[in-house]
């Protein structure tokens, strides 16, 4: 494995410290590490995130241009479309419910 020379700051080496003095870490390596692994499970959430937003946009589009929208010429009729929406979902039965008996 290489070996690299990092700087931290203060703060983060009195953390460093800290972990690895808690009995947590055997370390600073393993400090490092561990942070590293949470920077890439960060960056895997942030890909799957931005993947549901652009198949989001897509259908978005998609019914767009099919003409399934409507426009509302104040806040009201919005409020009052969003209110139906929101009663339509309440009044459905749970999805994954147990129906078998």
């Amino acid at each position: 494995m290489p070996t690299r020379n990092v700087v931290l700051t203060d703060r983060q080496a009195e953390l460093v410290t800290s972990l690895v003095g808690s009995g947590r870490y055997q370390n600073a390596s393993e400090v490092i590490r561990h942070g590293l692994r949470l920077v890439e499970q960060e960056q895997a959430e942030d890909a799957v995130r931005l993947e549901a937003l652009r198949e989001a946009i897509a259908v978005g589009i998609a019914d767009i241009e099919a003409g399934r929208f409507r426009t509302f010429d104040s806040t009201e009729p919005l409020l009052e479309h969003f209110s139906a929406l929101a009663e339509e979902v309440l009044a459905e039965p749970p999805k994954g419910g147990s129906d078998a008996g």
